[in-house]
């Protein structure tokens, strides 16, 4: 196939959440996998600061030794035109006419956490009338925002689990009362442990499991470096099942993969960051040892959480199963991960969708869709 006739595909990744690293990653694990043969790739790197760039051939984008990778802001800085007719991307530098990179067919976002993953790259990808792989600004916003995707859930008649949702000024104005509020609801007091976590963030990051209700305001206060808003949610005893769901083939419905059950080692009290990616002790079971109907109901189940926030492309949903066999939705990933240690992946090649297929799934599907509300 000549060159003129591949699909441009940009992969965009880093950003400013405190998932930058992991976006990083899951980008050189998905460049890995495109067929260059069908696809021109254009890496567009995200610095901390927001500065898009053309990142160096040479970045590295693996955990090595430890050693997270980064966009550090070196290269072209590039922009977007907002001519819904370009689709084009192009190199600013300081005393130069801009020089356009030429079309982009699709994006890939590959963004974790805000800014990238909750609704706000999805509406600048929107304006500028070019097409992306994943959820939309509305779906992308709600699965980002643990209090808001319960609710939706809760209406839709979806099974969620207890929570109470702490917001900035209530947490600045009444604090003694949030703290009654959730020791009360949840029952810290009679011994239930609670998690408490950052409502609009990922890859594990802020989240304290807290047993005594003596260290229930400084975990609050953790979550609220990583975002003002913080759910609180009691734990559930059971195991911790992911499932994947992909948009449907030519308008048809929502799939989802065979399951996987997280497997941890000793001393990890839950799926922290460190577990997730750092110290390899983490495995999956695919499929869980769970009856085949329990299987299909957790599938089942995912479609419905999948298609109650009126997601596109990908996300992975994720149970507890509890000893009474009940699925208790824990939440939603918009834009899970494509690291070599992620579920997504492997679910799917589980299921008879390797890791090229998956990616190229992707990017056919997002080629489908319309741009805005067109």
């Amino acid at each position: 196939m000549s060159q003129v006739s591949r699909i441009r595909v940009a992969v965009v990744f880093g950003g400013r959440s405190s998932e930058h690293a992991i976006s990083c990653v899951t980008a050189g694990a998905v460049m890995a996998a495109i067929d260059r043969d069908r696809y021109e790739v254009v890496p567009v790197g995200i610095a901390r600061d927001g500065r898009w760039v053309l990142p160096p051939a040479d970045l590295r984008l693996a955990i090595e030794g430890g050693r997270l990778p980064e966009v550090t802001g070196e290269g072209g800085v590039l922009a977007l035109p907002f001519d819904p007719d370009s689709r084009g991307l192009m190199v600013v530098k300081p005393g130069e006419v801009p020089a356009t990179l030429g079309d982009v067919d699709v994006v890939l976002p590959l963004l974790h956490g805000p800014y990238g993953e909750d609704g706000t790259i999805q509406g600048l990808l929107d304006l500028a009338g070019i097409r992306y792989v994943g959820a939309g600004v509305l779906a992308s916003a709600v699965g980002m925002d643990k209090g808001f995707m319960k609710l939706v859930w809760q209406a839709r008649g979806l099974p969620v689990g207890p929570y109470v949702l702490v917001g900035d000024r209530e947490w600045r104005r009444e604090r003694k009362r949030k703290v009654d509020e959730i020791i009360r609801e949840l029952g810290l007091a009679d011994g239930t442990p609670v998690f408490v976590k950052p409502a609009r963030a990922g890859s594990s990051m802020g989240i304290t499991r807290v047993t005594d209700e003596a260290d229930l305001e400084a975990a609050v206060d953790a979550a609220r470096e990583h975002d003002p808003k913080v759910i609180v949610e009691a734990a559930v005893e059971g195991r911790e099942i992911e499932c994947g769901v992909l948009q449907g083939v030519d308008d048809g419905p929502a799939e989802a993969s065979l399951p996987a059950e997280v497997l941890m080692a000793g001393g990890h009290d839950f799926y922290d960051f460190e577990t997730k990616y750092l110290d390899g002790s983490t495995t999956m079971a695919i499929p869980p040892d769970l009856p085949p109907a329990a299987i299909e109901e957790v599938r089942r189940i995912a479609v419905q959480a999948f298609d109650a926030l009126d997601c596109e492309g990908l996300a992975r949903v994720d149970f507890f199963h509890t000893p009474d066999g009940r699925w208790i939705l824990n939440e939603i990933n918009t834009m899970p991960g494509f690291t070599p240690a992620s579920a997504f992946p492997q679910m799917w090649a589980a299921t008879g969708l390797d890791y090229p297929a998956l990616v190229d799934r992707l990017i056919q599907t997002a080629l489908q869709r319309s741009t805005g509300l067109r």
